[in-house]
């Protein structure tokens, strides 16, 4: 029986093909990172600090919209604190601190999520440098740890850690789970912070701007000891890679004198 002769891929396929491929999927993903930051600067939400929430949104109905837009703001790069000063001055304490902490996991989820789908095969051939390849090591084998001390630690961008998270093989639950614990206390901080605002000299936003700083100071402590950590093991492998193959070069002879 004859066998039918293998046919070439068409254009479509060729096309289809070309669309998903690793590459591809990074350029949509950054023009889609690129479109969100142009219209988050284009609408300013920065403005809710001046003229309030809709007045048509109120209860807890605004405080779930002020989650989701949270979580969209700041998979769009708006900065974190402003968002929860912003949470505090709207909501309180209480609400302000429940609506930003929903609102970091959704937008760390929203970040992760495309990260993972449209950067991760591209991104990790692009991991040559031994600190990124010591750090994506570390977040693989220690994920939920790792991304916990991120978290609870001020000083790394957010959508950063997000992203590079995303890149690693860290699983969903263990991101979701430390983003959600890690965020809580500074988090609260700013909200707090927001929610006394009006009285910068009381003991409640003295307290709250004081762990802010710790934390910062803190945070910036931690990351210089853990950056010597990921370059110790990264200097010993290349000075081993450096050192002469001595023991795998054949030893040279001396010509032996007949007398």
């Amino acid at each position: 029986m004859p066998v039918p002769a293998v046919q070439p891929d068409g254009l479509p396929c060729r096309l289809t093909k070309t669309l998903l491929s690793p590459w591809s999927r990074l350029a949509l993903l950054a023009v889609l990172l690129c479109g969100a930051a142009t219209t988050m600067l284009l609408y300013e939400p920065q403005r809710l600090l001046a003229h309030g929430w809709p007045p048509e949104a109120a209860g807890g109905v605004a405080v779930a919209l002020f989650g989701a837009a949270y979580g969209l703001c700041t998979a769009a790069f708006v900065p974190r604190p402003v968002l929860n000063v912003a949470a505090g001055v709207l909501f309180g304490a209480q609400a302000g601190t429940f609506s930003a902490t929903a609102g970091t996991v959704i937008g760390a989820g929203i970040a992760f999520g495309l990260g993972r789908l449209l950067g991760q095969d591209a991104l990790r051939r692009l991991l040559r440098g031994r600190w990124l390849t010591a750090a994506d090591r570390q977040l693989s084998r220690h994920g939920f740890r790792s991304m916990l001390v991120i978290r609870l630690l001020p000083g790394v961008p957010f959508a950063a850690s997000n992203y590079g998270a995303a890149v690693s093989r860290m699983s969903w639950p263990a991101f979701l789970s430390a983003t959600a614990l890690g965020s809580v206390p500074n988090t609260a901080a700013y909200v707090i912070a927001g929610s006394s605002a009006a009285k910068p000299t009381s003991p409640v936003f003295l307290a709250s701007f004081g762990f802010i700083a710790l934390s910062g100071l803190a945070g910036g402590v931690v990351a210089w000891r853990k950056r010597a950590q990921l370059r110790g093991p990264a200097a010993r492998e290349s000075t081993r890679s450096a050192a002469p193959p001595e023991a795998c070069s054949p030893a040279v002879r001396e010509p032996v004198s007949p007398h």
